[in-house]
């Protein structure tokens, strides 16, 4: 079974803009969850132009799901986590002024502050895992570090939908190698409901998709509970 994390980043979004709490996001992802999430996924910013850290704090005492925090580990975000302890910590290497995440880890590049980071969380009881390009080379250098998952970041495979055989040929060949590690699989990044269900097919061992802009943008026109469904059948 693959699990539905849904972003809800974009909630927090478009309640900043009027600075108000509408929408209230922890009673949107109380309703995700309720819908058929098995979590939700939020990646504070330093300058928390959308999910702050006071939002992640009642995120983790209200929702039943998995939580996973993703984030590039400085300071602040390794307070946040390890006051937080979510299921999942997703490692993203995105510096702050960056408009989303573009980019996997060059793990050799940084092997020390990975490994490090990943000890403290690890000692902590919370499941690690490192946002990769779908590079079997980058992929294979996960070896040198300790680490639960990989999230293979999957904007190459959206982009190149149009010949979906050929984009999909190197998430199958960077999945392989990181089951054959017996490291387990995420996946998330403009995953949608054309190209979801394609790539859930076809890489073998996917424990979780993270999905929040497309996610939400289709909620605005068949409602977040519909939505919700037909993301997951996508899954089935």
């Amino acid at each position: 079974m693959t699990k539905l994390s849904v972003n809800v980043n974009k909630i927090a979004t478009l309640r900043n803009a009027r600075g108000t709490n509408v929408p209230n996001l922890l009673n949107v992802a109380l309703d995700i969850e309720k819908f058929g999430a098995e979590g939700i996924t939020v990646h504070p910013r330093p300058d928390e132009r959308h999910i702050t850290y006071k939002d992640v704090y009642k995120l983790s005492k209200s929702i039943d799901t998995e939580l996973n925090i993703e984030g590039y580990p400085n300071e602040n975000f390794m307070k946040l986590v390890l006051d937080v302890k979510p299921h999942q910590v997703t490692l993203v290497p995105d510096p702050p002024h960056v408009l989303t995440s573009n980019a996997g880890w060059n793990v050799l590049g940084n092997k020390s502050l990975l490994n490090e980071v990943l000890g403290e969380f690890k000692k902590a009881g919370i499941r690690t895992s490192v946002f990769m390009n779908p590079s079997a080379k980058e992929v294979e250098e996960i070896q040198y570090i300790d680490v639960d998952r990989i999230e293979l970041y999957t904007e190459a495979y959206a982009s190149g939908f149009s010949d979906k055989e050929k984009a999909i040929l190197p998430f199958i060949e960077a999945a392989k190698i990181a089951t054959e590690m017996g490291v387990g699989l995420n996946a998330g990044h403009d995953l949608n409901l054309d190209n979801l269900a394609f790539f859930k097919q076809n890489i073998e061992g996917l424990l979780e998709v993270s999905i929040g802009h497309a996610l939400i943008s289709d909620s605005l026109y068949y409602g977040l509970e519909k939505t919700v469904g037909m993301y997951k059948k996508c899954l089935k």
